[in-house]
């Protein structure tokens, strides 16, 4: 089992800033990663922002905390320990990391419904009733 962050990150026209993963699994996502060994899962969701967004989270509230035992990663390790945070500060602009994704962009609610997902998102966008 990894532990794992996800982080949803919505900019003033209610728009949540997604990506097209270029790893598995593949599809639309919003940030994410695992937690390294001797962090906090605080620590990871803010570094994993930086490193897939280029944007430094100032502040942030825990929405969701589950095991989501079917999910699979890219280290081949199925069962995932997801704390998701809700971003609700952040600093910098925006820039793509071309070693994570193919794009970064803001969507709406309406665009995300239509996306191909990643299955994490899919389920966690529903689960907390925002698709």
């Amino acid at each position: 089992m990894h532990r794992s962050v996800a982080a949803i990150i919505k900019n003033e026209k209610d728009e949540i800033l997604m990506l097209d993963r270029k790893n598995f699994p593949f599809g639309w996502a919003c940030p994410a990663g695992h937690v390294e060994e001797g962090e906090e899962p605080e620590e990871a969701m803010v570094r994993e922002v930086q490193e897939e967004t280029g944007l430094d989270v100032t502040k942030f509230k825990l929405i969701l905390h589950e095991f989501l035992d079917w999910n699979e990663c890219k280290r081949g390790v199925k069962g995932h320990d997801f704390f998701v945070y809700e971003i609700t500060g952040w600093t910098g602009e925006i820039e793509q990391n071309k070693l994570e994704s193919k794009d970064l962009q803001w969507k709406t609610i309406s665009e995300i419904k239509n996306m191909q997902l990643e299955p994490a998102w899919e389920y966690f966008l529903t689960k907390l009733k925002m698709i």
